[in-house]
């Protein structure tokens, strides 16, 4: 469901309000004085959301902004979360979360819910500045506000992936796969 490539760097988040949803002050090498903030994706700002790339080595391992748009689309309202990670003025990322999906895709006796990060792309010249992380605790966070216990996350493994960048945030691999990607799974409900 996620793939994402980024580093890590300590980061923050508190509510917002209106289309701005998380924040945090600045302090981490190449950030700016604003600080981050999710925020969702507009009009106004779809042409900034689409044009996230990630470098080319690591297209493998994550969709295009406009697929997981698309995505967001198809599915039920409230499934899909997406948000532009903003530092100050600039899109720096772009993440989408999944709310209650059904991960049997409804092939199971009875529907199995989870929640977690579906999707992270850091733009190639923004990565290793702490913004993968700040998306992973804004998601984490939303996640607890709404009682989730624990976030999902999968990843392609091998070379260029981002499993060491999941594995450093604390998910921890659970043996499934899902669509051949690893399955990992953060518990939120620990310190």
């Amino acid at each position: 469901m996620t793939r994402a490539t980024e580093q890590t760097d300590r980061t923050g988040r508190t509510e917002g309000s209106g289309r701005t949803e998380g924040t945090a002050t600045a302090g981490r090498t190449g950030a700016t004085d604003s600080g981050l903030r999710l925020v969702e994706i507009t009009p106004d700002n779809f042409g900034a959301a689409t044009g996230i790339h990630v470098r080319s080595d690591q297209e493998f391992a994550v969709a295009p902004v406009m697929k997981s748009l698309a995505e967001a689309y198809v599915h039920p309202q409230g499934v899909a979360w997406p948000r532009l990670i903003m530092d100050g003025d600039r899109p720096v990322g772009f993440l989408m979360a999944f709310l209650d999906l059904d991960w049997t895709g409804g092939t199971g006796d009875a529907p199995l819910l989870r929640s977690g990060l579906w999707r992270l792309n850091v733009a190639a010249g923004e990565q290793g500045r702490g913004y993968g992380r700040f998306a992973v605790e804004s998601v984490a966070a939303e996640l607890r506000r709404r009682g989730a216990q624990e976030m999902y996350v999968t990843w392609h493994e091998g070379e260029n992936g981002p499993e060491e960048f999941y594995l450093r945030l604390g998910f921890r691999k659970n043996g499934e796969k899902s669509e051949g990607e690893a399955v990992g799974v953060l518990r939120l409900d620990q310190p």
